[in-house]
């Protein structure tokens, strides 16, 4: 449901599961199984094995999902105490949902705000820790919403 939600609003494109990392984590059984299955005409034992992974890779997606807005709320929330320059700084928030890596110039394309505006802003949430300044670049710097992409590449990690 969460995925589609996220359709929905244009996070997502389509729904999708990421079961390639579950058959990397369980490569071994993945093999023997695919094996016993072409030697022994095994189907029950694949089919059930698969059927595990898509119910783990969904509750992942949807525990994934779930932390994600839990933080927009978090931040958003955070954000509507700001004052006179809350309203940018939600808007500038809201981008950086569909957009978690972005400089001042995307910003503005994205919110209507101007350059400038979208750089104070910018700033304004890099001192709140909600963003971070990556490129150390005086011009034309590209702040990430590193507690974001930090949500999505839990248990990513890559597998020998």
């Amino acid at each position: 449901m969460i995925t589609l939600l996220f359709c929905a609003e244009g996070a997502l494109s389509q729904p999708l599961l990421y079961l390639s990392l579950y058959f990397k984590e369980h490569r071994d059984v993945y093999y023997d199984l695919l094996q016993s299955m072409r030697m022994n005409g095994d189907w029950e034992t694949w089919i059930d094995f698969f059927l595990t992974g898509v119910k783990n890779t969904a509750d992942q997606a949807v525990n994934t999902a779930r932390d994600l807005l839990g933080l927009f709320a978090s931040n958003d929330r955070r954000l509507q105490d700001l004052g006179r320059s809350a309203g940018s700084a939600i808007r500038a928030h809201h981008a950086l949902q569909s957009s978690p890596m972005l400089s001042a110039r995307v910003l503005a394309q994205k919110t209507g705000l101007s350059e400038m505006t979208g750089g104070t802003t910018l700033r304004q949430l890099e001192d709140l820790g909600i963003v971070r300044e990556i490129t150390g670049a005086k011009y034309g710097r590209i702040y990430a919403y590193q507690q974001y992409l930090d949500i999505l590449s839990e248990g990513t990690a890559p597998i020998n």
